[in-house]
């Protein structure tokens, strides 16, 4: 709805602190809103063409909805700060008037209501303004000048912020594919931290509130944005310590993936609710009289599981839903420091604790700030229950998180405090220079910040804090740079481990250093698990990006020609050095050799190149029919065909990933082939295309396919041992087996016939295969 215009020769100086409510009535404006009645008419200001509007509160809901808003600001908020925000709504109101959300809602309300988020977060007025505006320059003709000039530039900055993250580049080169263009966004969120945090603060409201509002969206896009959610929003809510928007949009996005499991969690909790409230309510009284008898002054508040932390424990447990007891524990919040440990004594000496569930985060906080004891007691009805003790200011910080901090500094301050504070936002720093790649950054964020973490000690007992799974070199990068390139061992717990090995809580690590030389190449190979933290990763192709071009382009060219046999992939290096977005051959080599470019990468490449070509091959070569509808069937799409069976071709037994056709046998279904395999070939030929069918891998699939390979060795003892049993330690299955013994030059050929689920898995296995004493290559077969 349009703004209602003044009279062009009315000034701010010729009205009274408060609207005229005639001049509102004879304007068509409701008067019964005491937000209304409180607008000093100067704080309304100017649309984008310079003239002065009196913005539309004719929505009763929008009213509403802001003096709720209102309710929400501290009492310490100034009256130019709660005006500013006035101001942000004013703006926002005209940029969105025509405008309306997928559930038929008027579009403002979605800034109100991610604004409602942030201010139950207690954010900073900045913050507030910013999160009303936050779409306003990419959906109007607001622009960032004209907010620095209304506003102030830190609310100009945070909307430019957001604004940016919004703005997905449009990549039409082949190097970049989809999941590049989703991973780059992703990657500004990231970085954006680095500049503020709060602009990602923002952005985490905003997928609150849509997370909410989902329903107006089609299935397949839910369950998209459902999942992109619980793998990066959640952990990244879960990495700034705010845990009531990391449990909100984990149960959000689960009901949303397992709607059927969700109802029957949700329905299940519902029929133990009075017997669990009656528990609680006697399992506190009893607390509250014994902490009272002790002099302690306590808080005491249940702290009921939500539904997606249920569902985890029982896949984790292996248990159904009437096995998990803990459904619910205590939160206890105490004066002091010492009252925590003293209140922990008084829990223990009225229940028997639970030996290694006790946890001290006050004398060892984790890396976003949260103190807490946590212990675990067998309860009075035999059953375990969970206790947590914590002060006021403990709790601030646990609740909130990073966003805590604004409550009492500055918005700038705040940022170079927790930067301060925080190792791994200073980590994204590094990462901007040595983490080229968009889809590798939002990979380490992954591993490096969202994983569970594993503290180990140097030999002088500082404690290293790492991501689960990091290895000697990652502890050794994690110390210094260049301890990194001169490890050539280590022990740990006074043994000598190999470089792979993963580290546990509580190791002590020792790293035996060279006086000079630099990191293996072998190290940067996802598949042979030497490294598993990005930063070390973008130390060690730093390190090879600086040596001698000529030596990266032979590196490269060999590292080229060995992965592209081994996986039978059949493609001119100057195509698939096009494929990855490289114009020069050469250029592409020296990039495989010092790292920047992976075996996965070129493999993820090609295969979404042929199957983009699928859909252009040549009328002879594949029948010309409608396009029609797709159904799933075990994991492939089979066009137009509902409910017909599908399986591999055991002639070339596809995985997924895999560009495939379909060929519909005589009394067998629709039998599934690599486009590449020699029968598909002879099928054409013979003209007996007319039963080729398009199939597609479906989007999740949790079969597991069969795969052929071979591995030539020099013969020895124990050699068929030593491959079945690194694919067992892989937890992969073997079908068959046949070792070929007795050749010449005493070579050996081992045929295996493994059940696996995507390349991923069949790349990794190989190349571990590969660094058996004596291996000299591992291939696929196909045909």
């Amino acid at each position: 709805m349009a703004g209602t215009e003044l009279a062009p020769d009315l000034t701010a100086a010729d009205l009274s602190d408060q609207p005229d409510l005639a001049y509102a009535e004879q304007n068509g404006l409701p008067t019964d809103s005491p937000l209304l009645r409180s607008i000093p008419l100067e704080a309304i200001p100017p649309v984008s063409g310079g003239k002065l509007f009196l913005q539309p509160l004719l929505n009763l809901h929008e009213i509403k909805a802001l003096e709720e808003l209102y309710k929400k600001l501290p009492d310490y908020f100034s009256a130019d700060e709660r005006l500013s925000i006035l101001r942000a709504y004013l703006v926002a109101s005209d940029a969105h008037r025509e405008q309306t959300r997928m559930t038929g809602e008027p579009y403002i309300l979605h800034p109100i209501d991610v604004t409602n988020i942030l201010a139950e977060l207690q954010l900073d007025a900045d913050t507030l303004a910013a999160a009303l505006l936050h779409d306003v320059v990419e959906d109007s003709v607001y622009t960032v000048p004209y907010l620095e000039e209304n506003f102030n530039r830190e609310i100009a900055e945070l909307v430019d912020g957001v604004t940016k993250l919004n703005r997905i580049k449009e990549l039409s080169n082949m190097r970049h594919s989809v999941a590049d263009e989703k991973a780059e966004s992703l990657r500004k969120m990231f970085l954006a931290m680095v500049e503020d945090i709060r602009v990602v603060l923002i952005k985490l409201a905003d997928r609150v509130h849509n997370m909410r509002t989902l329903e107006g969206h089609q299935e397949h896009k839910r369950r998209r944005i459902a999942r992109e959610t619980l793998e990066i929003f959640a952990p990244l809510a879960n990495r700034l310590g705010i845990w009531q928007i990391k449990w909100e949009l984990e149960d959000l996005s689960f009901r949303y993936l397992e709607p059927v499991t969700y109802r029957n969690l949700s329905r299940a909790m519902d029929q133990k609710r009075v017997e669990r409230v009656s528990w609680m309510d006697e399992t506190r009284e009893t607390l509250a009289k014994a902490l009272n008898e002790a002099g302690i002054k306590a808080e005491i508040n249940g702290r009921p599981k939500h539904i997606y932390g249920i569902y985890r424990k029982m896949r984790r447990k292996e248990v159904p839903f009437d096995q998990i007891y803990d459904l619910h524990g205590f939160r206890i919040i105490v004066e002091s420091v010492a009252d925590c440990y003293a209140t922990l004594g008084v829990v223990h000496s009225h229940w028997r604790p639970i030996p290694g569930e006790f946890d001290d985060y006050i004398a060892s906080p984790k890396d976003n700030m949260y103190r807490s004891l946590h212990t675990a007691v067998v309860g009075s009805n035999g059953k375990p229950m969970e206790v947590q003790i914590r002060t006021q200011e403990m709790h601030q910080v646990a609740e909130f998180g990073i966003a805590a901090h604004w409550r009492y500094k500055e918005g700038r301050q705040a940022n170079q405090y927790l930067d301060n504070k925080i190792a791994w936002i200073r980590q994204l720093m590094e990462w901007r220079q040595d983490v080229t790649d968009a889809q590798e950054f939002v990979s380490g964020m992954k591993t490096d910040v969202f994983q569970d973490r594993v503290y180990v000690f140097t030999p002088r007992g500082d404690v290293i804090d790492l991501p689960h799974s990091s290895t000697p070199i990652d502890f050794a990068y994690r110390v210094h740079t260049e301890l990194g390139h001169r490890c050539r061992g280590a022990k740990v717990n006074g043994r000598l481990v190999p470089l792979d090995c993963q580290l546990h809580n509580g190791d002590q690590v020792e790293v035996i250093s060279a006086k000079r030389g630099g990191p293996s190449r072998d190290w940067i190979n996802p598949n042979m698990g030497y490294v598993a933290t990005t930063r070390a990763r973008g130390k060690i192709r730093t390190w090879f990006r600086k040596q001698a071009r000529e030596e990266n382009i032979a590196q490269g060219r060999q590292i080229l020609e060995k992965d592209l046999k081994r996986l039978s992939v059949d493609q001119p290096y100057e195509l698939v050095a096009r494929i990855c977005g490289f114009e020069q051959l050469d250029d592409f080599l020296a990039a495989i050799g010092y790292g920047d470019v992976t075996s996965q990468t070129i493999a993820q490449r090609v295969i979404e190149y042929e199957r983009s070509q699928e859909s252009e091959v040549e009328p002879e070569q594949l029948p010309r029919h409608a396009p029609q509808r797709t159904v799933s069937i075990d994991g492939v799409q089979v066009a137009g065909l509902d409910g017909v069976l599908a399986h591999p071709a055991r002639c070339c037994n596809p995985v997924p990933g895999d560009p495939i056709v379909g060929y519909v046998t005589k009394g067998r279904g629709v039998s599934i082939h690599k486009t590449n395999c020699p029968n598909i070939a002879s099928l054409i030929q013979r003209a007996d295309h007319a039963r080729l069918v398009e199939v597609q891998w479906g989007a999740k699939s949790e079969e597991m396919y069969p795969v052929s390979i071979q591995v030539k060795a020099y013969d020895r003892a124990g050699l068929l041992r030593d491959v079945t049993g690194l694919v067992a330690d892989e937890k992969i299955n073997m079908r068959s087996a046949e070792a070929v013994t007795g050749m010449k030059n005493n070579m050996a050929l081992i045929n295996a016939t493994l059940e696996l689920s995507n390349i991923s898995q069949l790349t990794r296995i190989m190349t571990r295969i590969e660094r058996l004493p004596n291996v000299l290559e591992v291939r696929r077969l196909v045909g």
